[in-house]
């Protein structure tokens, strides 16, 4: 049978490109986005974004118009009227044509949306889900075990473009100082809370680590419904009060980040190199930093995340308080 071969992005105006969510997967979205628009300067890029992840795009050179996707407005069948409205707007939206459709996120939903914009073709990855595929044209194969960067980039490379490992890069935001910042010290970010079950640190954790950094300034940061109370002159909790673009700042200007398995782990990643990313259940080689001068706690053992075998990688291993002293041993004899 005749493979048909992947388009051409040379005849192609705009590229419409799909990734609504998560905070993770947008930052590692953002190599593919570069190497599109590098090598075809004149193409122009729309991102499909949940608005509140939008923050990671604004400002980007890379990126020509960031289409909402209000998707917490469209949860209930009363909700269905506004569901089509915003999706008419979307077909009958001004672009330049010929479009071409990258679907990076790989659901159904994803999937209707570039059926909905009247896009074609779309491409999409054959780890996709919800029957995705259905509705792609073209099919990049991937490895599903692989990093979500490294996914994103195969289909890049699919479209006949190069993607060097030392090109990579993460187009972020400057980011916004918070009013109560530290103003001055190398302070390290402490980011201790995950939406994933299992994934964050004990508040007995949280203190041992700040009493183990002792004096240098801890900024505690991040989103918890019930953040614990940290004691300690050295420590300055931000939990729940920064904004996106305030934590980016934050961790842009950090001397290091110390991040359980999570969403602004990635950003830390992307922005620094000193972050250790902790990971209890998740396996590192999969969903850990991307950078390559980032560690990875697991199973007590610090350690560039591809230093780590598949086993070690599938373990389920909790942070316990005598784990702490390890982590911060390093943190203190590796970064200051």
């Amino acid at each position: 049978m005749m493979v048909e071969p992947f388009p051409d992005l040379a005849q192609y105006k705009s590229v419409f490109l799909v990734k609504p969510s998560s905070l993770g997967d947008i930052v590692h979205t953002l190599p593919a986005a570069r190497f599109l628009k590098k090598a075809h300067p004149e193409l122009l890029i729309r991102w499909v974004c949940n608005p509140e992840w939008m923050p990671l795009l604004e400002g980007n050179p890379d990126i020509s118009e960031i289409i909402p996707f209000p998707r917490s407005q469209f949860g209930r069948i009363s909700t269905f009227p506004k569901l089509f409205g915003w999706a008419r707007s979307l077909h009958t939206s001004t672009r330049e044509k010929p479009e071409i459709a990258l679907d990076f996120q790989g659901l159904l939903r994803s999937a209707l949306i570039c059926q909905v914009r009247g896009v074609k073709p779309i491409v999409g990855l054959s780890d996709a889900r919800e029957g995705a595929t259905f509705f792609y044209k073209h099919v990049v194969d991937v490895d599903p075990k692989a990093h979500a960067v490294d996914r994103y980039l195969t289909l890049v490379s699919a479209l006949g473009i190069p993607t060097p490992a030392e090109d990579i890069s993460f187009t972020l935001p400057i980011g916004t100082a918070p009013a109560n910042a530290p103003k001055e010290g190398k302070f390290l970010v402490l980011h201790p809370y995950s939406r994933g079950d299992g994934k964050s640190l004990t508040t007995e954790a949280i203190q041992a680590l700040c009493d183990c950094l002792a004096p240098h300034p801890v900024v505690l940061a991040g989103k918890y419904a019930n953040p614990a109370q940290i004691h300690g002159n050295h420590v300055t909790s931000l939990i729940n009060q920064t904004t996106l673009e305030e934590l980016i700042w934050l961790l842009r200007h950090s001397h290091a980040c110390v991040s359980v398995d999570s969403g602004p782990m990635h950003m830390a990643a992307a922005l620094q190199a000193r972050t250790l990313a902790i990971h209890t259940w998740s396996n590192p080689r999969q969903v850990g930093p991307y950078n390559p001068n980032a560690r990875v706690w697991k199973g007590r053992r610090i350690a560039p995340r591809l230093d780590f075998s598949e086993e070690e990688g599938e373990a389920d291993q909790a942070v316990a308080i005598r784990d702490i002293r390890r982590i911060s041993d390093f943190i203190l004899g590796e970064w200051y």
